[in-house]
Order: structure tokens, then C-alpha cells, then sequence
């Protein structure tokens, strides 16, 4: 069933995790994506937050082979570091239709083990609607 995407703006989903930041997983993460520097990728909670995007795609019941991804910003509070525990909580902040699409603006907000907020992401997608 497919849940109005404007009936959920402002609704936070369940989160997702927790998800250790191990050593092995920066390692495939930073090959993968050709990161040259040192640390945590400042990319790497992209992980957690696409476990959050699908949990809610799959609550609301959008298809996601119609889902364009328009942009991804993150802002954090402080770098990542190898052990966090890390949780994501995906909002819907807004939808506003376009062309007979659905461009849907989310918040993710990544807080380690002891609760304090991490980094906060925020993302734009476009759902095509049905074919």
C-alpha cells in the first residue's frame, strides 16, 4: 500500500543501527570510493543513512527504481571515529510536486551510543510516481 508522501512531512521514522564504525569497513568504504585521506570518510555515515532511506521508502511504499537522488549535505558536530555506535533517524521535512513528481526533502540525524547528535544529513529525492 502506498501511503500519501504528504501525509508523512514532518514525521520521523524508527531508526536504524546501531552500526560500528570498524576499521575494515572505512577500508572498503574509502577503496571504494578512492578517499585519499586520513580518518573516517566524511561520506561513510551514507551506510547508515541508506538503511534509514529504504526503512522508509518501505513504511510509505514507494518503489525505489522511481527515486532519483537530487542532493546530499552533510553537517556534523564532530568527525566520525573508528568504534562509534552509530543510530539514524530519518524526518520527512517537506514534498512539494513537480512535473507529476514527488521531490521529497529528508533529515537524517546520526547520534552515537551516548545519544549526542554526530552529524545531521540532509537529502533530496525525487520520486517519479507510478508508471
Amino acid at each position: 500500500m502506498v501511503v500519501s508522501v504528504a501525509s508523512v512531512v514532518e514525521r520521523e521514522f524508527p531508526p536504524v543501527g546501531p552500526y560500528v564504525v570498524s576499521a575494515a569497513k572505512v577500508a572498503e568504504f574509502a577503496a571504494a570510493t578512492r578517499y585519499a585521506g586520513s580518518g573516517v570518510p566524511p561520506t561513510f555515515p551514507i551506510i547508515l543513512l541508506n538503511d534509514a532511506m529504504l526503512a522508509f521508502l518501505a513504511e510509505v511504499g514507494l518503489d525505489l527504481s522511481r527515486i532519483v537522488h537530487g542532493e546530499q549535505r552533510f553537517s556534523y558536530t564532530r568527525p566520525l571515529a573508528l568504534g562509534d555506535e552509530l543510530t539514524a533517524s530519518l524526518r520527512v521535512a517537506s514534498v512539494r510536486s513537480l512535473g507529476g513528481a514527488d521531490v521529497i526533502g529528508t533529515v537524517s540525524t546520526l547520534t552515537d551510543a551516548s545519544g549526542a547528535v554526530v552529524c545531521e544529513a540532509k537529502a533530496t529525492l525525487v520520486h517519479g510516481g507510478a508508471a
